[in-house]
């Protein structure tokens, strides 16, 4: 099998000097992705000055373009977000929308650009909201392209209100683990498959 990269986009709405816990959840899935062989990398929006709009380069300062090329040479992409009000952040929201501006731009057989990649989600909070936000997001990247494996959906949600986030939790729900667990492989499996035999060109083409 070639080898395969992971891009996880971490849609908290803190930067990097605050510490995550949905990029806490992202480094538990980066263990098996170490074990599998999988190239990966954690990208924290927060960090980065990202335009609203649905274009690749909305100009001026804008610093998609940049996140974009990595996205686009990933086979492997999971947005990772926080539970805010029940609802994916602004950040993932932003994300898709930019994601989406390039549902236009075709491969080199005619097909999305994001056709024979895979797409997973991470969640975590405490209030309810997590599958939700998982299909949100599962349901954007299928629409663009992406194919979304079984099971590919990791989440935890703490107890309602304030209380311990994931990371002061522990990090050891074993219900969560598992999910965990089944998203990096089947995502691996997948993006394997599709690295070496890629869906046909037949119906599916942008032209």
């Amino acid at each position: 099998m070639q080898q395969l990269k992971a891009l996880f986009l971490n849609c908290s709405l803190k930067s990097s000097d605050e510490v995550s816990n949905t990029e806490g959840l992202m480094k538990d899935v980066q263990v098996h992705y170490k074990q599998l062989g999988v190239e990966s990398e954690i990208i924290r929006l927060a960090d980065y000055r990202i335009a609203f709009g649905v274009q690749e380069d909305m100009g001026s300062e804008d610093q998609w373009p940049s996140i974009l090329e990595k996205v686009k040479a990933a086979d492997i992409l999971i947005i990772g977000t926080p539970l805010w009000l029940g609802e994916k952040s602004s950040l993932a929201t932003l994300a898709i929308e930019r994601l989406y501006g390039s549902s236009s731009v075709t491969n080199d057989k005619g097909q999305a650009v994001f056709y024979n990649k895979v797409g997973g989600a991470l969640v975590t909070g405490n209030e309810d909201g997590a599958k939700h936000a998982s299909a949100s997001l599962l349901y954007g990247l299928s629409h663009i392209g992406y194919l979304i494996p079984p099971n590919v959906d990791a989440y935890w949600v703490g107890e309602a209100g304030p209380g311990a986030s994931y990371i002061e939790a522990g990090r050891d729900n074993e219900f969560t683990k598992a999910a965990v667990e089944r998203l990096a492989y089947n995502t691996y499996h997948l993006a394997g498959l599709l690295k070496n035999n890629p869906i046909p060109a037949e119906g599916n083409t942008l032209e």
